[in-house]
């Protein structure tokens, strides 16, 4: 900071080019942000990946940056914001690019002012250089040797450059060594504050440096108190295998927590709470995807929410009583990671009906893939904010699986019995039997979560085991469903053709197929059942949706009928759902448009679908619908997703009316928009999915400031954002 109004900063870009900038603040509230370009440095053909500004000690004025990247040297400039940077000299030293540096703050030595940089380097070493301030350069030996002499510390002399009045002398003081890969960042501890006497404070440089690398470690170094030699004194990180090291690290304001982020978007953070002796702990950080969200889904007791998303993973989130001083705090937070898998998840569905929480998650292969949960799970289960809501589809005593494992490909997750886990320590994670080995004792330690976890455990110890593969599409699977009643499954893949773009449908126990439905030629975006299961909706890129009537017969064969096949849009149809109290669905699509539809059966005529209203015309593209379920409200409540994350709540009121040919009914529909969410509260990119639950004024997790309201339901919605979020909807 220059002052408190005015700042300077430097950026850095793979264009080979640095840039320096200044910041003006505005003094009060109101005014303007202004940003300008001081400087453009050209650094030749390699670029630069990291950058450090500082002042220079004894001249607020003089200001000392210091870059460093793929050439393998730090080059030191030196200016101010009155005249330009010039390159003083080259630091040479490390053997491969360089990814960190950082200033201390200037500080005062036996010999004068100084100032130490810290670099590190994916030759897995970290270098500390110290910049002393001499009142004059070297001109005989007589002199340098009794520089040489004045400290152990500067025993590599460096080059010498001049700024202003002053010749500032760079040397080498310490090269650590100890990280296995690449050390992605270090950083010093931030001074501290230190009351010399009532009227003046004095800022103290701690000799302490964090590091973070590759090899999934973080360490802190300091100066030994007898030899001055720099030690590693502290070591944390994750050693699971699904992580792939650090890409940063940084300290907290008072030094006492250190924060990593990981490869997969990962925070770890780490709080010392020891008293008289250091003790580093876990501690809790948020968490979520890395990539776009794509699919969601409420478990079949409204317990907790699971999602599916691009980063390769499905997670699972929870809400937490939490104490915080005197009162209790609800929370959200992800409490598994059910599916690491290999490639990006397209669809989830989760199984209905009774026994054991089940889904089925669809991926950028040909496979579906079924997963139970297992007994770890539903005990943590019981400490959520709404462990009580699925007790009674809970039956332990029949589940032996306690968790999963990854498989040395990371596909499949293999499951661990209780009776194999009782018979290892639960410290072991690998015996000497090679792979045999590994499969009878995996790395996996699955625990029963009393609290929230920290990523250490998300990572690796909350996985589901894999029960089944359904083989049988021909491509990418893309979208699926389950039926209300946890019977009958329904999938889709990736098509180019008709004879790729049908309907599979699975029995869910024995898992054959019951049904392969033909009716579209481009790939299917989403299937749906409807609220009694006898019609199966579908929409697909061809701009067409598909009606199919349902029945099941004594030997739980299932068959099918196509009933009504409709160009319903201009353009691709993204989402479909029905309505929870009738035979009525919507259907959004690209064009911006939103349609309601009424299936109607008639003895004479059949079952036909026609056209009950047409919504105005929304600002972008419809990508996610969701009919609300049953509620105390009159009309019904459908919500609206759209490709630049707007999300609309519409109120749909169905009106009675009779047909001219032949006096049947037919229901028409009133629609007026309820809400449109607060830009600000929204995704910031296309919304994948909505979906609805059904809450009451005495649940522990929503606060309601009306009493008066007569429902209050949950939305969650999940996008391109890589965001999953819930809204709380009262209905007066």
């Amino acid at each position: 900071m220059l002052s408190n109004v005015e700042a300077l900063f430097a950026s850095t870009s793979s264009d080979s080019t640095v840039h320096i900038w200044e910041a003006s603040f505005p003094s009060q509230t109101g005014g303007d942000f202004k940003l300008s370009l001081l400087q453009d440095i050209s650094v030749g053909s390699r670029a630069m990946a990291a950058l450090s500004l500082s002042e220079l000690p004894g001249n607020a004025a003089d200001w000392i940056l210091a870059m460093g990247g793929l050439d393998n040297k730090v080059h030191l400039y030196v200016g101010d914001r009155n005249r330009k940077f010039q390159h003083v000299c080259e630091l040479k030293g490390h053997q491969d690019w360089i990814r960190g540096l950082d200033f201390s703050i200037p500080t005062a030595g036996k010999e004068g002012k100084q100032i130490f940089v810290a670099s590190s380097s994916q030759d897995r070493a970290i270098r500390i250089w110290k910049i002393s301030c001499r009142s004059a350069l070297c001109d005989n030996r007589e002199e340098a040797k009794g520089m040489q002499s004045i400290s152990l510390k500067a025993f590599i002399e460096g080059p010498q450059f001049k700024s202003g009045t002053s010749i500032w002398q760079v040397s080498l003081e310490s090269l650590l060594v100890g990280h296995e890969d690449w050390v992605y960042s270090v950083k010093w501890q931030p001074p501290l504050k230190i009351s010399i006497d009532d009227d003046s404070d004095h800022w103290v440089q701690p000799q302490s440096i964090l590091s973070a690398s590759m090899d999934k470690t973080m360490m802190i170094w300091r100066p030994e108190s007898k030899t001055g030699i720099w030690v590693n004194e502290v070591t944390v990180g994750e050693l699971s295998h699904s992580a792939l090291g650090f890409y940063g690290g940084l300290w907290g304001p008072k030094g006492d927590s250190i924060l990593a982020h990981g490869y997969g978007g990962s925070f770890h953070l780490w709080k010392n709470i020891g008293m008289s002796s250091e003790q580093w702990q876990p501690q809790l950080v948020p968490s979520g995807h890395s990539g776009a969200v794509v699919d969601l889904g409420w478990a079949k007791s409204n317990q907790f929410i699971l999602s599916a998303s691009h980063d390769q993973t499905t997670r699972i989130f929870a809400p937490w009583e939490r104490k915080k001083d005197v009162d209790t705090e609800i929370s959200w937070h992800e409490i598994a990671r059910p599916q690491v898998h290999g490639h990006d998840i397209n669809a989830i569905t989760i199984i209905k009906g009774e026994g054991n929480h089940r889904y089925v998650s669809g991926a950028d292969e040909k496979v579906a893939r079924v997963f139970e949960a297992p007994l770890s799970f539903l005990q943590t289960l019981q400490y959520t904010a709404w462990g009580n809501l699925g007790k009674e589809v809970e039956n332990k005593e029949d589940i032996q699986i306690l968790g999963a494992n990854m498989s040395a490909l990371g596909l499949s997750q293999k499951p661990i019995y209780v009776h194999a886990s009782k018979s290892v320590s639960t410290t072991s994670t690998v015996t000497e039997g090679g792979a045999e080995g590994m499969e009878t004792f995996p790395d996996a330690v699955p625990i029963v979560l009393t609290e929230p976890p920290p990523e250490e455990n998300l990572a690796w110890n909350t996985l589901w085991p894999e029960s089944h593969k359904l083989y049988g599409h021909g491509n990418e699977l893309f979208a699926m469903c389950c039926d209300h009643a946890g019977k009958i499954i329904a999938t889709a893949c990736k098509a180019q053709s008709a004879n790729v773009a049908e309907i599979w449908l699975w029995q869910v126990g024995s898992w054959r197929v019951v049904g392969r439905l033909h009716s579209h030629a481009l790939t299917v975006t989403e299937v749906k059942f409807s609220c009694d299961d006898r019609f199966l909706l579908s929409v697909s890129r061809d701009r067409h949706f598909s009606v199919f009537q349902l029945e099941t017969n004594g030997n739980d064969d299932v068959k099918h009928k196509l009933i009504a096949k409709q160009e319903a849009h201009k353009r691709i149809i993204w989402a479909c759902s029905w309505s929870t109290r009738s035979h009525m669905f919507a259907t959004g699509s690209r064009d911006r448009t939103v349609k309601i539809w009424n299936v109607t059966e008639n003895e004479e005529r059949g079952t036909c679908v026609n056209q009950s209203s047409l919504l105005p015309q929304f600002s972008s593209s419809v990508t996610a619908l969701s009919w609300s379920p049953q509620n105390d409200f009159r009309e019904d409540i459908l919500a609206v997703g759209m490709e630049n994350g707007l999300i609309e709540i519409w109120k749909i009121e169905p009106v009675l009316r009779n047909l001219a040919d032949d006096g049947g009914p037919f229901v028409s529909v009133k629609a007026s928009r309820m809400l449109q969410l607060d830009v600000y509260l929204c995704h910031v990119a296309t919304v994948h999915r909505l979906v609805w639950k059904e809450t009451s004024k005495n649940d522990k997790a929503i606060s309601i400031n009306n009493s008066s309201s007569s429902a209050v339901l949950q939305l969650a919605s999940c996008g391109a954002d890589h965001t999953v979020r819930i809204f709380n909807v009262v209905l007066y």
